[in-house]
C-alpha cells in the first residue's frame, strides 16, 4: 500500500508540473531512489507504469538513479529529479 500511496503522488506531481508548461506528453522521468526507499529500479518502473496509466506520463521513459547511502538524510525518499515534456 506504501507504494501505492507514494506513486499515487508522484504521478500527481508530475501531472501538475507538466500542465502548467502546458505539455501534451510526459517522454521522460527521472527520479533519485534513496537507499531505503525498498524501490529497486525494475520495481518502481512496475508501480509507475500503473499508476500513470490513463494519464500524461503513461509510457514515459522512466531513468533511476540508485542511492547506496543509508546515512543520507533523503535514503527514504523517492525524489523527482526532472521531466521531460512535449
Amino acid at each position: 500500500m506504501h507504494e501505492k500511496s507514494l506513486m499515487d503522488n508522484l504521478i500527481k506531481k508530475i501531472i501538475l508540473l507538466a500542465k502548467e508548461k502546458k505539455a501534451s506528453k510526459v517522454v521522460k522521468v527521472s527520479v533519485r531512489l534513496g537507499a531505503l526507499s525498498h524501490f529497486s529500479p525494475s520495481h518502481f518502473k512496475e508501480h509507475f507504469d500503473l499508476a500513470a496509466k490513463g494519464t500524461l506520463a503513461e509510457d514515459a521513459f522512466i531513468e533511476t538513479e540508485e542511492s547506496q547511502d543509508i546515512d543520507d538524510p533523503h535514503a527514504y525518499l523517492v525524489m523527482l529529479k526532472s521531466i521531460d515534456i512535449t
